[in-house]
This record gives structure tokens, sequence and C-alpha cells, in this order.
């Protein structure tokens, strides 16, 4: 009988304290994080949205996408084809012949839609990343895509490099400059250009 007296408040005391912490990191926390963040931050906390020139939702500024046609620069290859429901990478290791295939036959995709030299390709061109939805590329990777563009969007490649220069970001202090593939693809479409119907979509 004692000591179920003596275990009781010690009970009582253990769910108090577990309703406190589940109130305070269960709700309060959440609650006032996510209003922080969405009015000190609103374009990141709401997924970092891009529009375009019809103000139409066409991606996210973090999230790597495919685009098909000679008037668009790609982004790095992607072992989920950019899905980010299921993000990931191929997992095979540098030394598996399966990756070595794959980095020739792409090589070879690269050689003969961007006239690019084998052993001279930007090496992003030609493996995926680890997430499978990288949304950058090199400044280089860029470069070597910016005839093939110019040509088929009616642009000079001033202007395709001019584009290029502008959509380079830096990724912090001693970060790599890269360049965010949505947000070429969207300052191109907005350039009175020769070809027409050339929107992101």
């Amino acid at each position: 009988m004692n000591d179920a007296l003596m275990i009781r408040p010690v009970l009582f005391s253990s769910l108090r304290l577990m309703v406190v912490l589940a109130a305070l990191l269960g709700l309060l926390y959440p609650f006032v994080t996510t209003t922080l963040g969405g009015a000190l931050f609103p374009f990141q906390a709401g997924g970092s949205v891009l529009h375009d020139s019809q103000g139409r939702a066409v991606g996210s500024a973090l999230v790597g996408q495919s685009f098909e046609g000679a008037q668009y620069f790609h982004g790095r290859p992607s072992a989920v084809g950019n899905d980010p429901m299921s993000v990931g990478g191929s997992n095979l290791a540098p030394g598996n012949e399966a990756l070595r295939e794959r980095a020739l036959a792409e090589a070879d995709r690269l050689v003969v839609r961007d006239g690019l030299v084998i052993g001279e390709i930007p090496v992003d061109l030609l493996t995926a990343s680890g997430s499978g939805v990288d949304p950058h590329i090199s400044p280089a990777a860029a470069l070597g895509q910016a005839a093939r563009v110019s040509q088929a969007r009616g642009l000079s490649l001033e202007d395709v490099t001019k584009a290029i220069a502008s959509a380079t970001e830096y990724t912090g202090l001693l970060g790599e400059p890269v360049v965010n593939v949505l947000r070429l693809n969207l300052a191109l479409a907005a350039l009175p250009s020769g070809e027409a119907g050339q929107e992101v979509r």
C-alpha cells in the first residue's frame, strides 16, 4: 500500500510533464516556427515556386525538372526521372560497369545534341546528383548548351550568354557558382524571340 502511494505522485508528475512537452513541442513550437517562417520568408515557405510570364506556376526553384526540346536548357541526368516524390541517386559505385556505360551513352548523346567534345564535357552533364532532383548545373554545363538554345530560339549567342550570367547563383561564401535551369529557361522565354511559342511548360 505504501509503495502504491509513493508511485502515484511520480506517475502524475510524469503525465504532467508529458502533457506540457507535447503542448510545447507538438503544438506551440511548430505554430511559432511555421508562422515566423511564412512571415519572414514567404517565398521559401511557400515552396520557392516560380511563375511564367502569364503568372502560371511552372515549378520550384529547389526542384529540378525535365525539359524536352532544343529550345530549353537541360539539367543533370536523373536516376529518378526528376520525380520529387521518389528522390534518390543511382547508388552505383564508381567502378560499376553500368555507371560507365550510362555515362558513355550520355556523352554520345551530348556530342550529337550539343556538339560537345568527349573529354571536355562538364562532369555534371554526365553524372546524376544524389537527390535526382538537383535544379542546378555548372556555368560550363550551361555554356555548352548555349549554341543549341540560341539557334532554336532565334536569339543571339550573346543574349543567351547574358541570360546564363544573370541566372548564375553562388551557394554561400565558399560555394561554387551554379545556374538554376528553370530560372534560366523562364528568363529566355521572356525575351523577344525569333521563334514563337517557347513558354516553359
